[in-house]
């Protein structure tokens, strides 16, 4: 008696053949890796629907395969964020406490909210994330306004990235700082600190955003070590996909909130990108270029660590 195959049968048939066809592909092709990727409207347009055929992703002058484009939204929400304060910061930053706890009781029921601050070098955790947002709000205190052993605000960085317990959940840090490195002592462009902070941030996958708040005492009206601090700061929001907010010398901004409100907006037109990348004849950071025929930018941390296994 000889076989027949229905369409349902045919339709499994093509299913399993097509599966391994892109198992077959994925392993000969490249290296599966991740990005977090903010969608940023260019000026004058609204946030459009991004598609998965919109995204071009280049290793150099090469295309790599977009093997996902997930939205940040429904089972995929999950958020774990944490405000993350300098101690050494001028007092004057509690008239900006009020905006912070707006933007943390304005989070989703999907995130999770955590509170810490940069203290001698390490991330003092005072409320660790938790869906009860009014309680993260409650831990927001002034800050100490001392340099706390002169420590470099990335060494605290670096600590919270490093003690965050990985999860599916997208992992952000919010810092308010000076971003003046006080323990490397000479600003240049080769501060080994902040480059430790930018690879432990980009190796984890986390998103480094804030806004620049002036200093204690001296540190906070020194142009030149604010003009060194911002760039630091900058250099790292940029490197992990994240936002610095707020680039002048004559004290903080007025008002937090505005910022706040572009960081949530941010916050709501984000991506998980799944890309294959060219394997790499030993593990070791690839250098990225995200593009996209509609009006956008695609934001996101300019390289991704690739294992040299498949």
């Amino acid at each position: 008696m000889k076989a027949r195959l229905t369409a349902v049968g045919v339709a499994v048939v093509l299913s399993v053949l097509g599966g391994l066809a892109a198992a077959q592909e994925t392993a000969s092709n490249g290296v599966p890796s991740h990005l977090l990727v903010t969608v940023e409207p260019r000026k004058g347009h609204e946030v459009p629907a991004v598609n998965k055929s919109d995204v071009l992703v280049y290793e150099g002058h090469d295309r790599d395969t977009v093997v996902d484009w997930v939205p940040a939204q429904g089972d995929h929400a999950a958020l774990e964020l944490f405000i993350l304060i300098d101690d050494a910061s001028s007092s004057t930053l509690g008239t900006q406490l009020g905006d912070l706890r707006k933007f943390i009781d304005g989070q989703p029921p999907t995130a999770k909210v955590g509170v810490a601050y940069m203290q001698n070098g390490i991330a003092k955790i005072l409320q660790a994330p938790s869906s009860d947002h009014e309680l993260a709000a409650k831990a927001l205190r002034l800050p100490m306004g001392i340099g706390g052993a002169e420590a470099s605000p990335y060494f605290s960085v670096t600590d919270l990235v490093k003690r965050w317990p990985a999860s599916d959940a997208r992992h952000e840090v919010f810092m308010v700082t000076d971003g003046i490195d006080r323990y490397y002592g000479s600003p240049d462009l080769q501060d080994p600190y902040l480059q430790e902070a930018i690879d432990a941030a980009g190796r984890a996958g986390v998103v480094v955003s804030g806004i620049y708040n002036p200093g204690a005492g001296h540190f906070g009206h020194s142009r030149w070590l604010t003009y060194w601090g911002q760039i630091y700061f900058s250099e790292l929001a940029e490197k992990t996909g994240g936002e610095m907010y707020y680039f002048g010398f004559e004290g903080s901004p007025v008002a937090f909130a505005p910022y706040l409100d572009d960081s949530a907006q941010r916050l709501d037109h984000q991506y998980f990108l799944t890309f294959l990348a060219k394997p790499p004849k030993r593990a070791g950071w690839v250098q990225v270029r995200l593009r996209s025929e509609q009006p956008v930018d695609l934001v996101s941390a300019g390289r991704v660590w690739v294992s040299s296994e498949r």
